[in-house]
């Protein structure tokens, strides 16, 4: 018999990302195609010895724990985030497996067949697949280098009436870019005029090569210091880049009401978070320098970009573009029209070197010569073999291009 699947399972896109991601295992593949953060920056040592001080204490890790997650966990987090200028509070928080999760609880609690949300034009790719699995409808808003234009926001918020605005406002995925204070500003404005949720999803935030040169709060830290009452943004992160990915834990900052249907909906999907994992991150945070550790690997980061940069410019490609990231873990490119970035994904696989074409971060009509490049997980000494492959796959578009155009008599 044929399975009878779900709308939800019917509507569940595979990754187009993780599918190519699948091809950089090969054998001998330079990958700078996934989000991935730099292995050497985990504090490996720091992290076992959270653990075993977690184990030293009993079993109550392993046993079953409140859905909203280990409370003295989140009085840590809303302690940082408060340090940071981000009014918080633990009874507004719930702890997620990573802010993937977050995004996903979000959606369930708030989207019926055919609601609309508004994202930027690009937009986080996993973050598109989770509105269509609940069968929302994306609608790109039009952004440059400061973040959502405000008329076309007004726009597409007059048009639509979306239940939702996603955005990924600082060292975006897949941009780098970061939006400015105004933009920040005019977006929580426009929302509350609309009436309409903000979901500030922010992983990279904290990744930042020059901190004191970068004054952009949150915009649920704008919300609140504009607007008296409950906050329209619903904030998530994560310490899957600031401490390490296999951790899985996340949160949700918001409202009350929101906090509670989300609590009630995780429970559905898991009833709780690693409880091990929030009590040995509680551990961690007592006593290790996060915020020193944070510096070191965004200096880190830093110098990998530079290092590839450096390296890309030198090749002097024709028409190739890539903006300067003060953050995060990403590079986007932009191709000479005509160029499509995956017919450059393919010569580049042939030439055992993996990136990942834009057009898979758009609603709605991509732009097909943009590409995206990470530089924070491959090993620095071989960023310079990579980019002679990249070098190698450009070649072989230009001389498959000119092929194409010669006349035969």
């Amino acid at each position: 018999m044929s399975t009878p699947w779900s709308k939800m399972a019917q509507n569940t896109p595979s990754s187009v990302v993780r599918d190519m991601l699948q091809a950089a295992q090969a054998p001998g593949m330079i990958s700078l195609a996934g989000g991935l953060p730099a292995q050497t920056s985990f504090p490996l040592e720091a992290i076992r010895l959270a653990y075993e001080k977690v184990f030293m204490s009993g079993s109550a890790a392993l046993q079953y724990a409140e859905t909203e997650g280990y409370r003295p966990l989140r009085v840590k987090i809303a302690e940082r985030l408060e340090s940071k200028g981000l009014p918080a509070s633990p009874d507004h928080m719930l702890l997620t497996t990573g802010s993937q999760q977050s995004i996903d609880l979000i959606c369930r609690i708030l989207l019926d067949p055919g609601d609309r949300v508004l994202v930027e034009s690009p937009t986080y790719l996993a973050a598109l697949q989770v509105i269509q699995s609940y069968q929302g409808v994306s609608y790109g808003v039009a952004c440059d280098d400061h973040g959502m234009l405000p008329e076309s926001l007004e726009e597409q918020l007059q048009l639509h009436r979306p239940k939702l605005v996603y955005i990924n406002p600082t060292f975006s995925n897949p941009t780098g870019k970061v939006w400015s204070r105004e933009r920040r500003q005019q977006a929580v404005d426009l929302c509350r005029k609309y009436g309409v949720l903000i979901l500030e999803d922010d992983p990279y935030g904290e990744i930042r090569f020059n901190p004191e040169q970068l004054d952009v709060p949150a915009l649920a830290a704008l919300d609140a210091a504009s607007y008296e009452g409950p906050s329209n943004v619903i904030y998530t992160s994560t310490f899957s880049k600031t401490v390490a990915p296999g951790l899985r834990t996340g949160w949700i900052l918001a409202a009350p009401d929101i906090v509670k249907i989300a609590a009630r909906a995780k429970q559905g999907a898991d009833l709780h978070s690693s409880s091990i994992d929030q009590r040995a991150l509680h551990a961690l945070l007592e006593t290790f320098d996060l915020d020193g550790h944070i510096r070191h690997i965004s200096q880190d980061y830093e110098e990998r970009m530079k290092k590839l940069t450096t390296l890309m410019a030198s090749k002097s490609w024709d028409g190739i573009t890539w903006n300067s990231p003060q953050g995060g873990m990403f590079l986007w490119l932009q191709l000479p029209e005509g160029m499509l970035a995956s017919n450059l994904f393919t010569y580049g696989i042939q030439e055992k070197v993996c990136i990942v074409p834009g057009d898979s971060f758009y609603a709605g009509t991509p732009e097909l010569n943009r590409m995206r490049i990470n530089f924070t997980h491959t090993d620095p000494e071989l960023l310079p073999e990579a980019v002679e492959r990249m070098d190698r796959a450009i070649q072989r578009w230009h001389a498959s291009n000119q092929s194409d155009h010669v006349v035969t008599m």
